[in-house]
């Protein structure tokens, strides 16, 4: 069967309906009541998992103050020692920035990050938001840990939003994603969404030379982040394909 007719049949599997899960990280928040107020933000927008990466006493009296009717989250929120351990289960990650940053070059508008996951819907089951500490932000090393980046458009940019307002605005945004169901295809772990894709291509440059220690290798990640279902699909089989040609060339 042709590799087309191979991507003909990924529609044809039977689907079953999936709540996407959004996720809310803070990385080194050093403010306990900016915890506490993230915390009743995103479940004030319906959201339930905060993970955080080496935080500040976050279930101290000031944090619990801010964190009204949302100590459950705070309670079951997640600690990780590096932001990479605390994406290891994740999807698709979306690093937060309100400075420009070259390490990305296509910034997602917070007013399109809704549309962005949507076109992504039966490819990704979870998606990390993820935000930087007070001072100055995520670092690079920790922004080209994730896949795409975004920022709030501000008329003003100083003062800027503070950490717990930017997470109300993304937690608000993103409300009705989260509580939007999607069509997964029940399909085999390497054979479907955007994780297994994206290490497919990472092996393929890896193979013809081009590294991780190259810019073009985080170029191509970075423009692999913004295409949708139906190009994920599209490459998969073509991924799959170069795969093959690749491994068979090294047996003859």
């Amino acid at each position: 069967m042709s590799w087309l007719g191979s991507l003909s049949q990924l529609n044809l599997l039977t689907t079953k309906q999936i709540t996407m899960q959004i996720k809310f990280i803070l990385v080194e928040p050093a403010v306990p009541e900016n915890v506490g107020a993230a915390a009743r933000a995103i479940k004030t927008m319906g959201f339930k998992e905060l993970r955080l990466v080496n935080p500040c006493n976050y279930q101290c009296d000031k944090a619990l103050m801010l964190a009204h009717g949302s100590h459950d989250i705070l309670d079951n929120a997640k600690v990780f020692d590096s932001l990479s351990m605390a994406l290891e289960d994740i999807d698709f990650s979306i690093a937060t920035s309100a400075k420009q940053r070259w390490v990305k070059q296509d910034i997602v508008s917070s007013h399109d990050l809704k549309s962005f996951i949507e076109r992504k819907k039966n490819s990704i089951h979870s998606v990390a938001i993820v935000f930087g500490g007070e001072e100055s932000g995520l670092s690079n090393s920790d922004m080209a840990l994730c896949d795409a980046v975004t920022s709030i458009p501000l008329p003003q940019p100083y003062p800027s939003l503070n950490l717990a307002q930017a997470v109300m605005v993304f937690a608000y945004s993103l409300s009705s994603v989260a509580a939007s169901k999607a069509a997964h295809p029940e399909l085999a772990e390497d054979n479907a969404g955007y994780k297994p894709l994206k290490d497919r291509i990472v092996k393929i440059l890896n193979t013809i030379g081009i590294t991780e220690a190259t810019l073009v290798h985080g170029r191509v990640l970075e423009r692999l982040s913004q295409i949708s279902d139906e190009d994920i699909n599209l490459l998969h089989s073509v991924s799959a394909k170069v795969i093959d040609s690749i491994e068979n060339s090294k047996d003859s």
